[in-house]
Formats: structure tokens, C-alpha cells, sequence
């Protein structure tokens, strides 16, 4: 009966070298896999968020409807921060990419 039943720490201790490293190797890849996915939604969702800001932006509409006057519009402002957001989000795509690519040679997995 006992040569049946083998505990798990019994295995393990059983291990020869290569199924150690074997082992390791397995939950390191797992992990960092993980890791790289989650950054690359975060960098996704970031893109997302600042071009809704963005479009935001340009939403000057009138501070009711019956009114002519716009919601206190400072043009310098807007261009500023529109040419902030182009610009962060512009970088924001190039990170992505390059994560992306790099997320395929590391693990031959396409996001």
C-alpha cells in the first residue's frame, strides 16, 4: 500500500536537477507572461482614457440651451493641452508597440 501512495513531498524531494530547473523555468515564464500582459492592457487603457480626454476637449457646448456664450473657452488652453494629449498618447502608441513586439520574440505568443 505505501509504494501506491507517494506524497508530494516525498516527490519532490525526489527531483533530479533538470526537472527542477524545468519547474522554475515554468513558473518564471508564467509570471513574467502575466506581468507583460497586464502592462500592455494598462498602456492600452491609458491610450483609451487620454483620447476620450481629448475628444472631451473639444466639447465647448453652450453653458445651457438657451444661451449663445460659451462655457468659459480659453483657446490658448485648449491647444496646449490638446498638443499635451497628442502628444503622451502618440508616445503612449509607440510604447505599446514596441511592448507588443517584445511580448512576442520573449514568449511566441501574439497579444
Amino acid at each position: 500500500m505505501e509504494d501506491e501512495l507517494k506524497p508530494r513531498f516525498i516527490e519532490s524531494l525526489q527531483r533530479n536537477n533538470d526537472q527542477i530547473r524545468e519547474d522554475r523555468a515554468k513558473i518564471i515564464g508564467a509570471d513574467s507572461e502575466l506581468i507583460y500582459r497586464r502592462r500592455v492592457e494598462d498602456i492600452e487603457l491609458k491610450i483609451k482614457r487620454l483620447e476620450r480626454e481629448q475628444e472631451g476637449l473639444i466639447d465647448i457646448s453652450p453653458l445651457d440651451r438657451n444661451s449663445l456664450t460659451f462655457a468659459d473657452f480659453n483657446p490658448e488652453a485648449f491647444v496646449q493641452k490638446d498638443m499635451e494629449l497628442s502628444l503622451t498618447i502618440r508616445n503612449l502608441n509607440i510604447q505599446l508597440e514596441v511592448t507588443q513586439k517584445r511580448f512576442e520574440y520573449l514568449f511566441g505568443k501574439i497579444l
